[in-house]
């Protein structure tokens, strides 16, 4: 734990932060966080629950004077998104995040820092430890599994919560209420190829790993409408562009690692016929360039690197190669379509995550968020359209609603009176591009009046996360002064 990011204020919410921190808590591998979860509301005496998926419910009653309060659903997910610069030594199975201070801000040393979510399991953490502050009755529900696929908030048990409000504290701009979310879906691609030996290859040649590293990468929802590049799509460009002109046999690629961040990184180890290597170099240094001058504002430490690398056991064979790199050149990725009711706030997207082709086997991973079912659909059709029954399968899982707003929320007028109160301006009231679990709580639990806040953290689901210090004690005092707030029922 480091001690001077605990000591920033306010402490109690910082020091939860750290603890939390060292406890390692990748999506689908939560064990260890649930069990640190429990031990915490066990520890201060409070109803602990762990329901059937993993998800951590603990109650605290009111404080005196404040029981005839209505019960307040604070909630936040506890998995957080893993990854790190390729020059970072670190295992998220094993090392806590390292986290400092840069000026106003806090960061972690090359990976992501965890501030979405786990500031607001913090906060909650010290509502739940506080002995200072004025609430009614407080539900604190910790989920599971929201980065990569929401399964916590979708399989949560029924009647684990009777509040009727649910604060959600899973934003990024301090200052912002969010009351409306996008939905999404998973599309997975697979392939079955043929695949020659390495040792089948009858030409002269050189083993090459070509490398795109260097791009910000992101939070596919939130910074899909930013522009920056996508390093599934760049890297396919560049083997489709040298492919047939220079002879470039696939033996691998990989690149990106999670559905909901821009990749980042790929990686392909390709074969080149000694005859055209040099033409080929030309060919990716003037492309490269290329990319570079296009991303110059988005990405300006994009790299493409040509390093001399160790045989493959098997390339692909040349049809399935060329169908492969032609249906990823049409695959869709980016903004797909802006709303018409709020401006400025992408409708529809998706994110061409992660390709994987190795071994005779391709899986290329999409997710599709829209805040219209039907755009999401549509979009998620146009993928499958993209790569032929022929060669490929497509399958779509993972599907939740969006979080339609709700003109009329009590919750949403209270919270803009007591911040405009606290701080002499209108708080500003928006829909977000993300998923948010709120739509998929309110499917279980009908009924809620829902709002979502948190601090401002920057560049989530990358190694530049980082969360704004003097954001999260505004946004404390916003927590705690709307839990002194709420009327009675």
């Amino acid at each position: 734990m480091n001690e001077q990011v605990a000591k920033l204020g306010p402490s109690i919410v910082w020091t939860h932060f750290e603890q939390l921190n060292a406890v390692p808590r990748p999506s689908k591998q939560e064990e260890r966080v649930i069990q640190f979860m429990r031990d915490f509301g066990e520890s201060l005496g409070l109803e602990t629950i762990v329901d059937s998926v993993g998800n951590v419910i603990i109650k605290k009653p009111a404080t005196t004077g404040m029981e005839d309060r209505q019960t307040v659903i604070l909630q936040s997910h506890l998995d957080m998104v893993h990854q790190k610069n390729a020059d970072t030594d670190f295992d998220f199975q094993t090392q806590g995040i390292q986290s400092y201070i840069d000026g106003e801000w806090v960061k972690a040393k090359g990976t992501t820092l965890g501030a979405d979510n786990g500031m607001g399991a913090a906060s909650m953490m010290a509502v739940l430890s506080s002995t200072d502050i004025q609430h009614g009755p407080i539900e604190c529900l910790f989920t599971i599994d929201e980065e990569t696929g929401m399964t916590g908030a979708q399989n949560i048990d029924p009647g684990l919560l009777s509040g009727k409000i649910l604060l959600n504290t899973d934003t990024e701009d301090e200052g912002e209420l969010c009351i409306g979310c996008a939905g999404g879906i998973d599309s997975t691609v697979t392939m079955d190829y043929t695949s020659m030996p390495y040792s089948a290859i009858e030409f002269e040649h050189e083993t090459i790993k070509l490398s795109v590293t260097g791009l910000m990468g992101g939070h596919s929802g939130c910074e899909i409408h930013l522009g920056r590049g996508n390093a599934n799509k760049i890297m396919n460009e560049l083997l489709q562009t040298t492919a047939i002109p220079f002879g470039v046999t696939v033996g691998t690629i990989a690149g990106g690692s999670l559905r909901n961040a821009i990749p980042r990184e790929s990686f392909a180890t390709i074969v080149v016929p000694k005859d055209t290597v040099d033409s080929f170099r030309e060919s990716i240094e003037s492309l490269a360039e290329q990319f570079k001058k296009t991303l110059s504002k988005t990405d300006p430490d994009l790299t493409v690197t040509i390093e001399t690398a160790a045989a493959p056991e098997t390339v692909m064979e040349p049809i399935s190669q060329q169908v492969l790199l032609n249906s990823l050149d049409a695959a869709p990725n980016g903004v797909h379509a802006m709303s018409p009711d709020v401006d400025g706030l992408v409708e529809t997207s998706t994110n061409l995550s992660m390709v994987k082709v190795t071994d005779g086997k391709v899986t290329i991973d999409f997710l599709t968020r829209s805040s219209v079912e039907a755009g999401r659909d549509e979009l998620a059709s146009k993928i499958r359209s993209t790569f032929p029954e022929k060669h490929f399968q497509v399958e779509d899982s993972g599907a939740y609603p969006g979080w339609k707003p709700n003109a009329d929320s009590d919750i949403k007028r209270l919270m803009i009176e007591i911040y405009q109160n606290l701080y002499g301006k209108q708080p500003i009231v928006n829909a977000v591009h993300a998923g948010l679990e709120c739509g998929i709580l309110g499917g279980r639990y009908p009924g809620l009046d829902m709002i979502s806040f948190g601090p401002t953290i920057k560049h989530p689901h990358s190694p530049d996360e980082k969360c704004h210090i003097p954001s999260v004690k505004k946004y404390w005092d916003f927590l705690v002064a709307v839990l002194e707030k709420i009327p009675a029922k």
